[in-house]
Protein backbone atom coordinates (compact mmCIF):
# COMPACT_ATOMS: atom_id res chain seq x y z
CA UNK A 1 0.00 0.00 0.00
CA UNK A 2 1.43 3.41 -1.03
CA UNK A 3 2.42 5.78 1.73
CA UNK A 4 -0.21 8.50 2.18
CA UNK A 5 1.23 12.00 1.84
CA UNK A 6 -0.28 14.75 3.95
CA UNK A 7 -0.34 17.98 1.95
CA UNK A 8 1.48 21.00 3.26
CA UNK A 9 -0.12 24.11 4.69
CA UNK A 10 1.28 27.54 5.46
CA UNK A 11 1.50 26.86 9.18
CA UNK A 12 3.53 23.71 8.70
CA UNK A 13 5.84 25.50 6.27
CA UNK A 14 6.38 28.61 8.37
CA UNK A 15 7.09 26.62 11.54
CA UNK A 16 9.54 24.21 9.91
CA UNK A 17 12.96 24.67 11.55
CA UNK A 18 16.43 23.89 10.15
CA UNK A 19 18.10 20.69 11.36
CA UNK A 20 21.63 19.30 11.30
CA UNK A 21 21.03 18.03 7.77
CA UNK A 22 18.88 19.21 4.89
CA UNK A 23 15.44 17.60 4.83
CA UNK A 24 12.26 17.79 2.74
CA UNK A 25 8.54 18.30 3.28
CA UNK A 26 6.45 16.74 0.49
CA UNK A 27 3.21 18.18 -0.87
CA UNK A 28 2.61 15.28 -3.25
CA UNK A 29 2.71 14.73 -7.01
CA UNK A 30 6.39 15.64 -7.21
CA UNK A 31 6.27 18.93 -5.29
CA UNK A 32 8.30 19.31 -2.12
CA UNK A 33 9.99 21.94 0.04
CA UNK A 34 13.70 21.58 0.79
CA UNK A 35 14.67 22.92 4.23
CA UNK A 36 18.36 23.85 4.26
CA UNK A 37 20.59 23.85 7.34
CA UNK A 38 20.91 27.63 7.04
CA UNK A 39 17.11 27.97 7.34
CA UNK A 40 16.30 28.74 3.69
CA UNK A 41 13.28 26.97 2.20
CA UNK A 42 13.37 26.04 -1.49
CA UNK A 43 10.61 24.65 -3.72
CA UNK A 44 11.45 21.68 -5.93
CA UNK A 45 9.50 19.72 -8.52
CA UNK A 46 10.62 16.13 -9.04
CA UNK A 47 9.49 14.13 -12.09
CA UNK A 48 10.36 11.45 -14.65
CA UNK A 49 10.79 12.56 -18.25
CA UNK A 50 9.53 10.71 -21.32
CA UNK A 51 12.55 8.38 -21.16
CA UNK A 52 11.82 7.60 -17.49
CA UNK A 53 14.84 9.62 -16.41
CA UNK A 54 14.51 11.40 -13.07
CA UNK A 55 14.71 15.20 -13.30
CA UNK A 56 14.45 18.14 -10.93
CA UNK A 57 13.23 21.71 -11.43
CA UNK A 58 13.79 24.56 -8.95
CA UNK A 59 10.68 26.69 -8.49
CA UNK A 60 12.10 29.38 -6.20
CA UNK A 61 12.27 30.06 -2.49
CA UNK A 62 9.58 30.37 0.13
CA UNK A 63 7.96 32.82 0.91
CA UNK A 64 8.86 34.54 -2.41
CA UNK A 65 6.96 31.71 -4.07
CA UNK A 66 3.86 30.89 -2.03
CA UNK A 67 2.44 27.42 -1.53
CA UNK A 68 -0.38 28.26 -3.95
CA UNK A 69 2.07 29.46 -6.62
CA UNK A 70 4.28 26.40 -6.21
CA UNK A 71 1.28 24.10 -6.65
CA UNK A 72 0.21 26.04 -9.74
CA UNK A 73 3.66 25.56 -11.29
CA UNK A 74 3.59 21.84 -10.43
CA UNK A 75 0.17 21.43 -12.06
CA UNK A 76 1.38 23.31 -15.15
CA UNK A 77 4.39 21.03 -15.53
CA UNK A 78 2.34 17.88 -14.96
CA UNK A 79 -0.04 19.07 -17.68
CA UNK A 80 2.92 19.46 -20.05
CA UNK A 81 4.08 15.93 -19.23
CA UNK A 82 0.62 14.62 -20.03
CA UNK A 83 0.98 16.23 -23.48
CA UNK A 84 4.39 14.65 -24.05
CA UNK A 85 6.36 17.83 -23.35
CA UNK A 86 9.37 17.81 -21.05
CA UNK A 87 9.02 20.76 -18.60
CA UNK A 88 12.77 21.44 -18.63
CA UNK A 89 12.74 21.72 -22.43
CA UNK A 90 9.69 23.97 -22.20
CA UNK A 91 11.39 26.27 -19.66
CA UNK A 92 14.53 26.48 -21.80
CA UNK A 93 12.57 27.41 -24.92
CA UNK A 94 10.55 30.00 -23.00
CA UNK A 95 13.74 31.65 -21.72
CA UNK A 96 15.28 31.51 -25.19
CA UNK A 97 12.16 33.11 -26.68
CA UNK A 98 12.17 35.82 -23.99
CA UNK A 99 15.81 36.64 -24.71
CA UNK A 100 15.04 36.73 -28.43
CA UNK A 101 12.10 39.06 -27.91
CA UNK A 102 14.03 41.35 -25.57
CA UNK A 103 16.83 41.65 -28.12
CA UNK A 104 14.37 42.59 -30.90
CA UNK A 105 13.72 46.13 -29.81
CA UNK A 106 11.97 48.56 -32.11
CA UNK A 107 15.24 50.30 -32.95
CA UNK A 108 17.05 47.05 -33.80
CA UNK A 109 14.20 45.89 -36.04
CA UNK A 110 14.01 49.37 -37.57
CA UNK A 111 17.68 49.17 -38.53
CA UNK A 112 17.05 45.93 -40.42
CA UNK A 113 14.00 47.53 -42.05
CA UNK A 114 16.07 50.56 -43.09
CA UNK A 115 18.69 48.33 -44.70
CA UNK A 116 15.97 46.58 -46.69
CA UNK A 117 14.15 49.77 -47.71
CA UNK A 118 17.32 51.67 -48.63
CA UNK A 119 17.70 49.47 -51.69
CA UNK A 120 14.26 50.52 -52.93
CA UNK A 121 14.11 54.29 -52.37
CA UNK A 122 16.31 57.31 -52.91
CA UNK A 123 18.98 57.89 -50.28
CA UNK A 124 17.64 61.34 -49.41
CA UNK A 125 14.12 59.98 -48.98
CA UNK A 126 15.36 57.31 -46.58
CA UNK A 127 17.52 59.82 -44.74
CA UNK A 128 14.59 62.19 -44.19
CA UNK A 129 12.27 59.42 -42.99
CA UNK A 130 14.87 57.99 -40.62
CA UNK A 131 15.61 61.43 -39.16
CA UNK A 132 11.91 61.95 -38.46
CA UNK A 133 11.74 58.63 -36.59
CA UNK A 134 14.92 59.47 -34.68
CA UNK A 135 13.34 62.69 -33.45
CA UNK A 136 9.77 61.63 -32.70
CA UNK A 137 9.55 57.83 -32.33
CA UNK A 138 12.76 56.16 -31.17
CA UNK A 139 13.20 58.32 -28.02
CA UNK A 140 9.85 56.94 -26.77
CA UNK A 141 9.67 53.39 -28.18
CA UNK A 142 13.13 52.61 -29.54
CA UNK A 143 14.33 50.46 -26.64
CA UNK A 144 11.06 48.57 -26.19
CA UNK A 145 10.84 44.95 -27.38
CA UNK A 146 8.72 45.15 -30.50
CA UNK A 147 6.45 42.44 -29.11
CA UNK A 148 5.50 44.73 -26.19
CA UNK A 149 4.47 47.76 -28.24
CA UNK A 150 0.76 48.52 -27.88
CA UNK A 151 -1.60 51.03 -29.48
CA UNK A 152 -2.53 52.81 -26.19
CA UNK A 153 1.11 53.30 -25.17
CA UNK A 154 2.10 54.47 -28.65
CA UNK A 155 -0.81 56.89 -28.74
CA UNK A 156 0.25 58.36 -25.40
CA UNK A 157 3.81 58.89 -26.63
CA UNK A 158 2.77 60.50 -29.93
CA UNK A 159 0.02 62.69 -28.47
CA UNK A 160 2.42 65.62 -28.18
CA UNK A 161 2.62 65.96 -31.97
CA UNK A 162 -1.18 66.10 -32.17
CA UNK A 163 -1.34 68.64 -29.34
CA UNK A 164 1.11 70.81 -31.26
CA UNK A 165 -1.08 70.38 -34.36
CA UNK A 166 1.80 68.83 -36.30
CA UNK A 167 -0.60 66.51 -38.07
CA UNK A 168 1.40 65.93 -41.25
CA UNK A 169 4.49 65.10 -39.24
CA UNK A 170 2.41 62.76 -37.06
CA UNK A 171 1.10 60.95 -40.13
CA UNK A 172 4.64 60.44 -41.43
CA UNK A 173 5.83 59.09 -38.07
CA UNK A 174 2.90 56.66 -37.87
CA UNK A 175 3.47 55.61 -41.48
CA UNK A 176 7.10 54.84 -40.66
CA UNK A 177 6.16 52.94 -37.50
CA UNK A 178 3.66 50.80 -39.39
CA UNK A 179 6.20 50.01 -42.10
CA UNK A 180 8.55 48.72 -39.38
CA UNK A 181 5.76 46.76 -37.68
CA UNK A 182 4.70 45.12 -40.96
CA UNK A 183 8.35 44.24 -41.55
CA UNK A 184 8.37 42.56 -38.11
CA UNK A 185 5.17 40.64 -38.90
CA UNK A 186 6.57 39.42 -42.21
CA UNK A 187 9.77 38.39 -40.44
CA UNK A 188 7.89 36.33 -37.86
CA UNK A 189 8.90 38.55 -34.93
CA UNK A 190 5.29 39.38 -34.03
CA UNK A 191 2.00 37.81 -35.05
CA UNK A 192 0.15 41.04 -35.88
CA UNK A 193 0.61 44.80 -35.95
CA UNK A 194 -1.16 46.36 -32.93
CA UNK A 195 -0.62 49.90 -34.26
CA UNK A 196 -2.12 49.30 -37.72
CA UNK A 197 -5.11 51.59 -37.13
CA UNK A 198 -3.59 54.02 -34.65
CA UNK A 199 -3.95 56.95 -37.07
CA UNK A 200 -7.70 56.81 -36.44
CA UNK A 201 -7.09 57.76 -32.79
CA UNK A 202 -5.80 61.21 -33.79
CA UNK A 203 -7.56 64.14 -35.47
CA UNK A 204 -6.67 64.47 -39.12
CA UNK A 205 -6.18 68.22 -38.92
CA UNK A 206 -6.94 70.70 -41.66
CA UNK A 207 -5.76 69.90 -45.16
CA UNK A 208 -2.42 71.63 -45.64
CA UNK A 209 -1.98 72.70 -49.23
CA UNK A 210 1.54 72.65 -50.62
CA UNK A 211 2.87 76.20 -51.05
CA UNK A 212 2.59 77.60 -54.54
CA UNK A 213 2.42 80.92 -56.37
CA UNK A 214 -0.11 82.43 -58.76
CA UNK A 215 0.79 82.23 -62.45
CA UNK A 216 1.18 86.01 -62.61
CA UNK A 217 4.17 85.63 -60.27
CA UNK A 218 5.89 83.24 -62.68
CA UNK A 219 8.06 85.92 -64.41
CA UNK A 220 9.57 86.99 -61.08
CA UNK A 221 10.17 83.37 -60.13
CA UNK A 222 11.87 82.49 -63.43
CA UNK A 223 14.02 85.60 -63.11
CA UNK A 224 15.08 84.35 -59.67
CA UNK A 225 15.88 80.96 -61.19
CA UNK A 226 18.02 82.64 -63.84
CA UNK A 227 20.00 84.54 -61.21
CA UNK A 228 20.29 81.62 -58.78
CA UNK A 229 23.62 79.89 -58.19
CA UNK A 230 22.37 76.44 -59.18
CA UNK A 231 23.85 73.85 -61.50
CA UNK A 232 22.70 73.52 -65.09
CA UNK A 233 21.32 70.04 -64.43
CA UNK A 234 19.28 71.32 -61.48
CA UNK A 235 17.83 74.17 -63.52
CA UNK A 236 16.95 71.84 -66.37
CA UNK A 237 15.21 69.46 -63.97
CA UNK A 238 13.29 72.39 -62.49
CA UNK A 239 12.14 73.59 -65.91
CA UNK A 240 11.39 70.03 -67.06
CA UNK A 241 9.08 69.47 -64.11
CA UNK A 242 7.43 72.85 -64.55
CA UNK A 243 6.76 72.24 -68.26
CA UNK A 244 5.54 68.64 -67.97
CA UNK A 245 3.26 69.16 -64.92
CA UNK A 246 4.40 65.89 -63.32
CA UNK A 247 5.23 65.10 -59.69
CA UNK A 248 8.76 65.72 -58.35
CA UNK A 249 9.67 62.02 -58.13
CA UNK A 250 8.38 61.38 -61.65
CA UNK A 251 10.46 64.24 -63.06
CA UNK A 252 13.65 63.33 -61.19
CA UNK A 253 13.39 59.71 -62.34
CA UNK A 254 13.00 60.48 -66.06
CA UNK A 255 14.82 57.89 -68.19
CA UNK A 256 15.95 58.33 -71.77
CA UNK A 257 14.22 55.11 -72.79
CA UNK A 258 10.88 56.64 -71.71
CA UNK A 259 11.17 59.44 -74.27
CA UNK A 260 9.61 58.98 -77.71
CA UNK A 261 11.28 61.78 -79.68
CA UNK A 262 9.53 60.86 -82.94
CA UNK A 263 6.09 61.47 -81.44
CA UNK A 264 7.17 63.99 -78.78
CA UNK A 265 5.72 61.89 -75.95
CA UNK A 266 7.07 60.88 -72.59
CA UNK A 267 5.72 57.48 -71.46
CA UNK A 268 6.05 57.12 -67.69
CA UNK A 269 5.73 53.43 -66.70
CA UNK A 270 2.88 52.55 -64.35
CA UNK A 271 5.44 51.42 -61.74
CA UNK A 272 6.57 55.01 -61.34
CA UNK A 273 3.10 56.53 -61.17
CA UNK A 274 1.29 57.30 -57.93
CA UNK A 275 -1.46 54.70 -57.53
CA UNK A 276 -1.86 54.09 -61.25
CA UNK A 277 -2.50 50.83 -63.04
CA UNK A 278 -1.36 52.05 -66.44
CA UNK A 279 1.44 54.20 -67.92
CA UNK A 280 1.02 57.97 -67.98
CA UNK A 281 1.50 59.63 -71.37
CA UNK A 282 2.86 63.18 -71.25
CA UNK A 283 2.82 65.15 -74.53
CA UNK A 284 6.05 67.13 -74.83
CA UNK A 285 5.99 70.78 -75.83
CA UNK A 286 8.78 72.23 -77.93
CA UNK A 287 10.11 73.86 -74.76
CA UNK A 288 10.29 70.47 -72.99
CA UNK A 289 12.02 68.92 -76.02
CA UNK A 290 14.52 71.77 -75.85
CA UNK A 291 15.38 70.81 -72.26
CA UNK A 292 16.07 67.25 -73.42
CA UNK A 293 18.25 68.54 -76.25
CA UNK A 294 20.30 70.48 -73.70
CA UNK A 295 20.72 67.41 -71.49
CA UNK A 296 21.37 64.83 -74.23
CA UNK A 297 25.05 65.72 -74.86
CA UNK A 298 25.63 65.70 -71.09
CA UNK A 299 23.75 62.61 -69.92
CA UNK A 300 22.67 60.83 -73.10
CA UNK A 301 25.06 57.97 -72.27
CA UNK A 302 23.32 57.41 -68.91
CA UNK A 303 20.05 55.67 -68.13
CA UNK A 304 18.64 58.76 -66.45
CA UNK A 305 18.13 62.17 -68.01
CA UNK A 306 19.01 63.73 -64.64
CA UNK A 307 21.55 61.38 -63.00
CA UNK A 308 22.77 61.84 -59.47
CA UNK A 309 26.05 63.68 -58.98
CA UNK A 310 28.75 61.11 -58.33
CA UNK A 311 26.55 58.14 -59.24
CA UNK A 312 25.42 58.00 -62.85
CA UNK A 313 23.48 54.79 -62.20
CA UNK A 314 20.95 56.63 -59.99
CA UNK A 315 18.71 59.63 -60.60
CA UNK A 316 18.76 62.96 -58.82
CA UNK A 317 16.75 63.18 -55.62
CA UNK A 318 13.12 64.30 -55.85
CA UNK A 319 14.09 66.82 -53.14
CA UNK A 320 16.68 68.51 -55.36
CA UNK A 321 14.25 71.18 -56.53
CA UNK A 322 12.99 71.89 -53.01
CA UNK A 323 16.56 72.40 -51.83
CA UNK A 324 17.18 74.79 -54.71
CA UNK A 325 13.96 76.68 -53.91
CA UNK A 326 15.00 77.07 -50.27
CA UNK A 327 18.38 78.33 -51.43
CA UNK A 328 16.57 80.89 -53.61
CA UNK A 329 14.54 82.15 -50.65
CA UNK A 330 11.26 80.48 -51.64
CA UNK A 331 10.85 78.32 -48.53
CA UNK A 332 7.20 78.40 -47.45
CA UNK A 333 6.31 80.27 -50.66
CA UNK A 334 6.76 77.61 -53.32
CA UNK A 335 7.67 73.93 -53.33
CA UNK A 336 8.39 71.56 -56.21
CA UNK A 337 4.93 70.00 -56.02
CA UNK A 338 3.50 73.52 -56.22
CA UNK A 339 4.60 73.74 -59.88
CA UNK A 340 1.57 71.60 -60.69
CA UNK A 341 -0.71 74.13 -59.00
CA UNK A 342 0.74 76.96 -61.09
CA UNK A 343 -0.04 75.07 -64.30
CA UNK A 344 -3.48 73.98 -63.09
CA UNK A 345 -4.41 77.52 -62.06
CA UNK A 346 -3.24 79.00 -65.36
CA UNK A 347 -5.18 76.46 -67.43
CA UNK A 348 -8.32 76.71 -65.31
CA UNK A 349 -8.32 80.51 -65.31
CA UNK A 350 -8.16 80.39 -69.10
CA UNK A 351 -11.23 78.14 -69.13
CA UNK A 352 -9.67 74.95 -70.45
CA UNK A 353 -11.60 71.72 -69.86
CA UNK A 354 -11.21 70.66 -66.23
CA UNK A 355 -11.21 66.93 -66.96
CA UNK A 356 -8.39 67.24 -69.48
CA UNK A 357 -6.40 69.34 -67.00
CA UNK A 358 -6.91 66.69 -64.33
CA UNK A 359 -5.82 64.01 -66.79
CA UNK A 360 -2.61 65.93 -67.52
CA UNK A 361 -2.00 66.06 -63.78
CA UNK A 362 -2.76 62.29 -63.63
CA UNK A 363 -5.49 63.00 -61.08
CA UNK A 364 -8.17 60.98 -62.86
CA UNK A 365 -8.23 57.72 -64.74
CA UNK A 366 -8.07 58.10 -68.50
CA UNK A 367 -11.22 56.02 -68.94
CA UNK A 368 -13.29 58.67 -67.18
CA UNK A 369 -12.22 61.34 -69.65
CA UNK A 370 -12.56 59.03 -72.63
CA UNK A 371 -16.27 58.62 -71.91
CA UNK A 372 -16.66 62.14 -73.30
CA UNK A 373 -13.82 62.13 -75.84
CA UNK A 374 -12.64 59.53 -78.32
CA UNK A 375 -8.95 58.64 -78.08
CA UNK A 376 -7.74 60.86 -80.93
CA UNK A 377 -9.63 63.91 -79.63
CA UNK A 378 -8.44 63.18 -76.08
CA UNK A 379 -4.74 63.01 -77.03
CA UNK A 380 -5.12 66.04 -79.31
CA UNK A 381 -6.63 68.07 -76.47
CA UNK A 382 -3.86 67.08 -74.06
CA UNK A 383 -1.21 68.13 -76.57
CA UNK A 384 -2.93 71.46 -77.23
CA UNK A 385 -3.05 72.17 -73.49
CA UNK A 386 0.59 71.27 -72.88
CA UNK A 387 1.73 73.35 -75.88
CA UNK A 388 -0.27 76.31 -74.57
CA UNK A 389 1.32 75.87 -71.15
CA UNK A 390 4.83 75.66 -72.66
CA UNK A 391 4.26 78.91 -74.55
CA UNK A 392 2.88 80.50 -71.36
CA UNK A 393 6.04 79.58 -69.45
CA UNK A 394 8.30 80.73 -72.30
CA UNK A 395 6.61 84.15 -72.37
CA UNK A 396 7.19 84.42 -68.61
CA UNK A 397 10.85 83.45 -68.92
CA UNK A 398 13.60 86.05 -69.00
CA UNK A 399 15.44 83.84 -71.50
CA UNK A 400 13.72 82.81 -74.73
CA UNK A 401 12.93 79.13 -75.19
CA UNK A 402 14.22 78.32 -71.70
CA UNK A 403 17.75 77.69 -72.86
CA UNK A 404 18.63 76.26 -69.45
CA UNK A 405 21.47 78.73 -68.90
CA UNK A 406 24.95 77.86 -67.89
CA UNK A 407 26.01 77.47 -64.30
CA UNK A 408 26.24 80.89 -62.64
Amino acid sequence: MARQIIQLNNTKISTAKPQEKDYTLSDGQGLYLLIKTNGSKLWRFNYYDLLKKRKLISLGSYPDISLLEARSKRDEYRSLLAKGIDPQDYIFKQKEQAIFMQSNTLISVAQDWREMKSSKVEADTMKDQWRLLELHLFPHLGNMPISEITAPFTRMKLQKLADEKKFEMLKKVIRGLNEIMRFAVNGGLIQFNPTANIQELFPSGEVQHRPSIHPDKLPQFLEAVNKANIQLQTRCLLEWQLLTMVRPSEAAGTMWKEIDFDNAVWVIPKERMKGKKRPHLVPLSKQAINILNIMRPITGHCDFVFPKNGDLTANMSSETINKALRKMGYQGILCAHGFRSIASTALNENEFNVEIIEALLSHVKGDKVRTAYDRSTYEKQKRQYIEWWGDFVERASVRPCLLGASET
